[in-house]
């Protein structure tokens, strides 16, 4: 996030890549608010519209403040001030800043658990997993580029808390079981690091990560 509110050149693609990353927990709060998927799509679009133009960012304080929280309570004002006026073809000027795939929106949407039982909820739970996919396909990623892709389809599930099958992953991969557990070590430690980094991204500072952490993970579980 402070990076996206630099004054730079690289400011508006920053902020772009995290509009373009976290922009369906915003749109899954809004459904459960009740809004239609053309109506949720367009309040979103449009939202992404006024974060960018009208400089909302600079209302964070560079000493407090989680970028998580700001965009809900963000999206919660602009709902208030704008779900009673124009058309939304008439909103943004025309431009659209955050191209949303109807498919891929309601696709999503009609996965979420119906138990859910606030919008709030629902936005911090989504969150949380667009946080943790975006790691995961970065150190895919790192993967691939080291050349070791087949290493990570066979040790990717170590992450999520499966047990590592030693002896049939190093039969696959033709290394040694102590290979395999050293392998799995750094990549859970290298998977760790990437989230650490990711929620430094969305945090106003390093001392907010832990707590960050554990409010995200606490999303997952309840």
């Amino acid at each position: 996030m402070l990076h996206a509110r630099e004054d730079s050149a690289g400011a508006h693609a920053a902020l772009s890549t995290l509009c373009r990353a976290y922009w369906y927990p915003l749109y899954a709060y809004v459904r459960r608010q009740g809004s239609s998927p053309h109506d949720a799509q367009d309040l979103t679009q449009e939202f992404f519209a006024r974060l960018i133009e009208k400089g909302w960012l600079d209302a964070v304080a560079r000493e407090r403040g989680r970028f998580r929280s700001f965009l809900l309570a963000a999206m919660k004002h602009f709902l208030a001030n704008e779900r009673d006026k124009a058309q939304a073809q008439k909103r943004g000027g025309g431009v659209i800043w955050l191209s949303i795939d109807d498919a891929i929106a309601e696709g999503r949407y009609r996965e979420e658990p119906i138990e859910t039982a606030t919008a709030e909820k629902l936005f911090e739970r989504r969150w949380a997993c667009t946080l943790l996919e975006q790691v995961l396909a970065r150190l895919r990623e790192e993967m691939v580029e080291a050349g070791k892709d087949a290493h990570f389809e066979m040790l990717k599930g170590c992450l999520a808390g499966e047990k590592p099958r030693h002896a049939e992953i190093a039969a696959q991969l033709g290394m040694t079981e102590g290979a395999v557990k050293v392998a799995v070590h750094r990549l859970r430690d290298r998977y760790r690091a990437l989230i650490r980094a990711e929620i430094a991204q969305t945090v106003a500072h390093p001392s907010e990560i832990d707590d960050e952490l554990r409010h995200l993970f606490a999303a997952l579980s309840g």
